[in-house]
Formats: C-alpha cells, structure tokens, sequence
C-alpha cells in the first residue's frame, strides 16, 4: 500500500500550482503557505493529514480560530486557502474527495475601504512638497523627501499597488513618457499614464539624485531602478514607504493610522468615481481582473447621488 505524502508536500504541489498557473505572487503565496500550514499543525494535533482529513476535522479547525479570537475576516480567508487546496486536491486524484465543499464560513459584509478626502491628500503633498523644496536639510535629507514626494504625487496619480510603485524602473521617468507600463499581479502588464505633476516630480527627484552620485557612493550607480535602495531587493521596500508615509501623515495633521499606500490607491479610485469616470476604467487603471473588486469603490457615487436626490428633489425633507 502506497503511503500517504506529507502534508508539507501536498502545500507545496499546491503553491507551484498558484505560482505556475494563476501567476500568484510571493506575498501570496507566503499567506497561503502560513495559513495551510497552521491547518496541518491543528490536523496533527489529532494524528490527521490533509490527505485524509474528514469534513469534522475541518469544522473543528474553524471553530477553533474563532475560539482563539480570529476576526471573521480572517476565519473567511483561511476557508478559502481550505477550499482551494482541497479542490486542488480532488482534481489531482490525491483525494477522492473534497472534505470542504460543503462548509460555510462566517457571515460578514464587505468592509468600505478607508478612502482620504480630496482636501487630505493635498495636505500630504504639499507637507511632502515643502519638505522636499526645504534649504535647512542636508542633500541625503532632502533627496529622501524628494523621493517621498515623487512616490506621493505617481501614486495618486496612477493608483499603482504599492508593490508595483516601489519596483518601478528607472525608464519609467523618461521625461517624453505620458504613459507607463506596469507589470501587476499574475505577471500582467497594463499602461497607466501619468500627469504633469507626476512627471515633474520623477524628473527633480532624479535630477537631485544624480547631483548626489557626484558626491556620495551609497546610491549604486547605474541601478536599474527609479527607487534604488542598497537592500536585498535592489529597490526601496513597502515597509519602508509605509514607515515614511506614516511620520508625513503626522506632521501633516493627519492620523497616521488611516493613511498608507493602499488607503491612497483607494483614494484614487474613489476620487475618479467621484467625479464621473467610468467604472471600467478605473477597473482597467487599478489591474483589477474582476470588475466586482472594483465595484467596492461605488460607495462614494452611491452617496454622492444620496445627497444630490438630499438636496435637489423638489419633494425631499427639507
């Protein structure tokens, strides 16, 4: 009798699967990986393996989360990494079965995202704009808050995942370009333009860059990148970004808990709807594959229509 393969095993036929056939990406595939793996950790604890694991075994685990003070999100996100490895599972004829078909997961609503006012994100970019243009700093000061408003100013020009932004080539800042091209999530590319400000904002950053190359060694000459960083990654990280983002949000006067790259990217979004763009089109400029995922921003036409209906029916409560 042929024994059963481990369970790290099977987490792994899983994750190449995701890698090689949805194109998912490292992040991704990380969170899949923990969460698979603190499933195979619970199954053991009862000497079961996800080759053989019954449907109980299964409801047990996510009471078990809940128990342990999961949020419904979170119990709902593992769910999904159950599902998709056991339907993996079946169709490879590993299984014959699918143990969680059948289960059903916490009711939740789709949270709204943390969307910035129009008037918010001025704050950040002229706080950003004035530390960049300030004469106190040094030059390794000042080129880092050029570099902090240069990210501002391409992010909420082009509503780019912070991953995308901060992996930018150095050829996007061609000073003819109007439009880029971004490799996004499952390796797909989609052209995203840029404005004026977003341009001008590349092109001093690069300039004072350069200025500095003369001067210091710690920016690698000839790096293939717009946001060079002497890490691992060759570019600057996200947490970097976020960490940077954050001390601007204070000194601007904002709560430096609601802003982040991806409570920008939604201000992007929101703030395009807001003033009549197409929902297709911010669907095809923010890489969404699924126009649904795009439909969450809706929320702002939705009381934008609210308050005119409010204001202007000659029957509304006045």
């Amino acid at each position: 009798m042929r024994a059963k393969p481990s369970d790290a095993k099977l987490i792994n036929l899983f994750l190449d699967m995701l890698a090689a056939e949805q194109g998912a990406g490292e992040n991704t595939l990380d969170a899949y990986r923990r969460d698979l793996a603190d499933l195979s950790e619970f199954l053991g604890s009862s000497g079961q393996g996800l080759a053989g694991a019954a449907t109980q075994a299964l409801r047990d685990y996510l009471a078990a989360l809940d128990a342990r003070g999961f949020k419904s999100s979170s119990v709902a996100r593992r769910l999904s990494a159950m599902r998709q490895l056991f339907r993996f599972l079946l169709n490879e004829r590993i299984r014959g079965d699918d143990p969680a078909a059948i289960l059903s997961g916490p009711k939740r609503g789709r949270g709204l995202p943390k969307v910035l006012s129009i008037a918010d994100v001025d704050r950040l970019l002229a706080r950003a704009k004035a530390l960049a243009e300030s004469g106190e700093a040094s030059a390794q000061q000042r080129l880092r808050a050029m570099r902090l408003y240069c990210l501002l100013e391409v992010l909420y020009a082009t509503g780019l995942r912070v991953s995308e932004l901060v992996a930018l080539p150095l050829s996007a800042a061609r000073s003819d370009a109007r439009m880029i091209v971004v490799r996004g999530k499952g390796n797909k590319e989609r052209l995203v333009p840029l404005n004026k400000a977003s341009r001008r904002a590349m092109a001093d950053y690069l300039a004072a860059m350069e200025a500095l190359k003369q001067t210091k060694k710690k920016i690698a000459a000839g790096s293939k990148w717009l946001f060079p960083s002497s890490g691992e990654s060759g570019h600057l990280t996200r947490q970097h970004f976020a960490r940077d983002l954050k001390e601007l949000a204070a000194l601007a006067g904002l709560a430096p808990r609601l802003v982040s790259p991806h409570v920008l990217r939604h201000a992007f979004a929101s703030h395009l709807l807001h003033n009549g763009a197409d929902l297709r089109i911010v669907q095809t400029l923010l890489g969404h594959t699924d126009i649904s995922t795009t439909q969450i921003y809706t929320h702002v036409v939705e009381e934008r229509l609210k308050s005119l209906v409010r204001d202007l029916h000659p029957l509304a409560e006045k």
